[in-house]
């Protein structure tokens, strides 16, 4: 994914501006994961952290936690962003 294309992805996604919002801990993190629901970007987002193994915060709909249960579980996969992404019908 080139630069343009991410900046493309952060452009439409429900928490622009809201960064510091969705870095939260314990039970706020429902009120983040909230915000990721119905995002028109959400798989980018999400194919963001697992590529990237990022540790913190709340991408995709998915806490830390979530994530790092799901990258042990699925450790065959190379790129997320080819298994989110790539199957999407409006090529988005």
């Amino acid at each position: 994914m080139t630069v343009l294309e991410t900046e493309h992805w952060t452009l439409k996604a429900r928490c622009r501006g809201m960064q510091d919002q969705l870095f939260p801990e314990g039970a706020d993190q429902k009120r983040a994961r909230a915000v990721c629901s119905g995002c028109p970007v959400r798989s980018e987002c999400l194919a963001e952290a697992l590529d990237n193994r990022i540790e913190w915060g709340v991408w995709g709909g998915m806490t830390e936690r979530e994530r790092r249960q799901l990258l042990r579980q699925r450790a065959d996969i190379t790129s997320w962003q080819s298994v989110l992404c790539e199957t999407r019908p409006d090529g988005h």
